[in-house]
C-alpha cells in the first residue's frame, strides 16, 4: 500500500511481486480471504439453548463445586428427550461459562528452597501395592522425611496410623540418617492423630511435637489443614517414591515378604538407591545443617498397667499376656509404634509387638503361649471357650490340629492333646519342627500321637540318667602330697 501511495497499481503491484489482478484486488477491498469468510450458521437447533441459561447457569451460581457430569445427569432427569450426545457440548459451554463467570481459583506459588532450610514430614498410604508378610496382608504406611534442596529421602514402615510416636521416631531416624537437622520442620498437621481428641489431648499432643523440634532447635511449621499441595514438596516425591518401590517389586518377581525386617531393610536399599543418585547434593546440603543433640529425645508413649489375674493387661483396647510371676504387679509400658517394652521399676522385664483393636473398634489380643501354658497344662478344658484361644496358636497347624482332634474326638480328650503339644512345643523349643511334622500327619488323614512325637523330638527329661558327683575328702590330698615328698626324698 506504500507502493500505491507514489506509483499507479500496475507499478505498484510489479514492485511488489504481484500481479496486476491482485494489484487491482487489493486495491478495491484490502482484507484477507479469510476476513471475508462468514461464520458458518448452525446447521441444526442448539439442544442446551432452552436449558442452559434458564437452569445451567443457576445450578453453576448456587453451587459452584458441582461436577459437569451432575448437571448433565440432572438435566437428563428433568429433560428426558434429551440426547445423551450433548455432554461433551455441555462440559465444554460449562468450562467456557467459569472461565468467564466462575470464583476466583487458588493459585500454587512456586518455592526457591534453600540449603539446610527446611525439611518435610508426611505420611503415605501404602496399601495399594499388595505387601504381605508370611503371606498375610500387611497394612502399613510410610513416613516420608524430606529435604527439598538437595532431594535427601527417608522412610520408615508405619503399622499404625499417623500418630505422635510414629512421627517421632520416623523423624529422628532420619535426621541422625541425614547427619544434621534443618532449621524449619513442617508436617500436615498431623490431621489423623489428632482426630477423636478431646481439646486437653490435642494441646497435649501440640506440646510434644513443639518439644521434640525444640530438642533438635528446629522451627516447628504446618501447613493449611486439607491443602496438600502446601507439602508439594514432599507429596509428589511420595509419588515418586511408591513408583520405584511399585517397580522393585515387579522386578522381585513377588511382593511377599518372610517378615517384616526383611521388607524394612528392602525399603532401606531402595531409597539408599535414590539417595546416592543425589550423593553430591546430599553431601553440600549437610554443610548448612544445624548439629544433632547429645542424644536422641522421647519417641514412645509412657503408661502405667496392672497385670490382672488373666496374666495379662489390657491397653488401648489390646490384651497382651505376660508371665504370670507378674500378676499383682503394676508395670510401665512404653508405647512405641510397633512394640510394646515393659518395665518392672527400672528393669526391662519383656518386648511385645504392639496390637492394634479392630476398625470396628472390637478389642484384639497379644498372646503368647510361653506365658500360660504351665496354668493350661492345669486346666486344659479352659481352652474349649477361650477368648484368645485363636491366638493361642502360635503356628496354623496347631490350630489345623485341635480343630481336627475337635471334630473326631470328645472335647476334653481333644483339648487335653492340643494343651499336651503346646507343651511340647515349649518345653523341647522344637515348635516350628513339631508344626511341619503335625501337617505332615494331617495331611496324611490321621491324627497326631502325643506319645509317638514326645519320642521324636528329643528324650523325656525323666529317663535321662542322672549323674551323682562325690564330693572328696582333703585327707586324699595329704596322702598324694606325702606320697610325693617321700618320692623326692628316695
Amino acid at each position: 500500500m506504500k507502493l500505491r501511495q507514489d506509483h499507479p497499481i500496475e507499478v505498484a503491484a510489479a514492485k511488489a511481486d504481484l500481479s496486476r489482478a491482485t494489484g487491482y484486488r487489493i486495491a478495491q477491498d484490502p482484507r484477507l480471504p479469510s476476513q471475508k469468510t462468514q461464520p458458518r450458521a448452525r446447521r441444526r437447533p442448539d439442544p442446551l439453548e432452552p436449558i442452559f441459561e434458564a437452569e445451567v447457569v443457576p445450578l453453576l451460581k448456587e453451587a459452584p463445586g458441582l461436577r459437569p457430569v451432575a448437571i448433565f445427569d440432572e438435566m437428563l432427569r428433568r429433560h428426558p428427550e434429551l440426547p445423551p450426545g450433548i455432554r461433551r457440548t455441555l462440559e465444554r459451554r460449562i468450562r467456557s461459562w467459569r472461565a468467564i463467570n466462575g470464583a476466583e481459583q487458588d493459585v500454587i506459588f512456586r518455592q526457591v528452597h534453600e540449603p539446610g532450610r527446611l525439611g518435610l514430614s508426611d505420611f503415605t498410604d501404602m496399601s495399594g501395592l499388595g505387601v504381605t508378610v508370611a503371606g498375610q496382608p500387611l497394612a502399613h504406611m510410610l513416613y516420608h522425611f524430606r529435604l527439598p534442596w538437595s532431594g535427601f529421602e527417608h522412610a520408615h514402615v508405619i503399622l499404625g496410623g499417623e500418630s505422635f510416636v510414629a512421627l517421632a521416631e520416623g523423624l529422628q531416624n532420619a535426621l541422625w540418617s541425614a547427619g544434621g537437622a534443618p532449621h524449619q520442620h513442617r508436617s500436615d498437621s498431623l490431621s489423623a492423630a489428632f482426630r477423636n481428641l478431646d481439646t486437653e489431648a490435642a494441646t497435649d499432643l501440640t506440646t510434644r511435637y513443639d518439644a521434640l523440634c525444640a530438642h533438635y532447635r528446629m522451627v516447628p511449621t504446618r501447613n493449611n489443614r486439607g491443602v496438600a499441595h502446601e507439602n508439594g514438596a514432599i507429596e509428589s516425591a511420595h509419588g515418586h517414591l511408591k513408583a520405584a518401590i511399585r517397580d522393585a517389586l515387579l522386578m522381585r518377581g513377588t511382593a511377599d515378604f518372610a517378615d517384616l525386617v526383611g521388607y524394612r531393610a528392602f525399603i532401606d536399599e531402595i531409597v539408599g538407591r535414590r539417595n546416592a543418585a543425589q550423593g553430591k547434593r546430599i553431601a553440600a546440603e549437610r554443610a548448612y545443617l544445624q548439629a544433632l543433640p547429645a542424644r536422641r529425645t522421647t519417641d514412645f508413649e509412657e503408661v502405667i498397667v496392672t497385670v490382672s489375674s488373666t496374666g495379662g493387661f489390657t491397653l488401648r483396647k489390646v490384651f497382651y499376656t505376660v508371665p504370670s510371676r507378674l500378676i499383682g504387679h503394676r508395670l510401665r509400658v512404653r508405647l512405641y509404634d510397633d512394640r510394646l517394652e515393659v518395665f518392672m521399676g527400672g528393669t526391662l522385664m519383656l518386648t511385645l509387638p504392639r496390637g492394634r483393636a479392630h476398625p470396628s473398634g472390637r478389642h484384639d489380643q497379644v498372646v503368647n503361649y510361653h506365658h500360660v501354658i504351665h496354668a493350661l497344662r492345669k486346666k486344659p478344658m479352659a481352652l474349649l471357650n477361650l477368648v484368645y484361644r485363636d491366638k493361642l496358636f502360635p503356628r496354623p497347624a496347631y490350630r489345623r490340629t485341635f480343630e481336627a482332634l475337635v471334630a473326631q474326638l470328645p472335647e476334653k480328650l481333644a483339648c487335653k492333646i492340643t494343651v499336651e503339644l503346646l507343651a511340647l512345643a515349649h518345653d523341647r523349643g522344637c515348635e516350628r519342627d513339631l508344626a511341619e511334622e503335625l501337617d505332615r500327619v494331617l495331611d496324611a488323614g490321621q491324627l497326631p500321637d502325643p506319645v509317638a512325637l514326645r519320642r521324636m523330638f528329643g528324650p523325656d527329661p525323666a529317663d535321662l540318667p542322672t549323674v551323682s558327683v562325690l564330693q572328696i575328702g582333703l585327707d586324699s590330698y595329704d596322702a598324694l602330697v606325702a606320697t610325693a615328698c617321700i618320692g623326692e626324698t628316695a
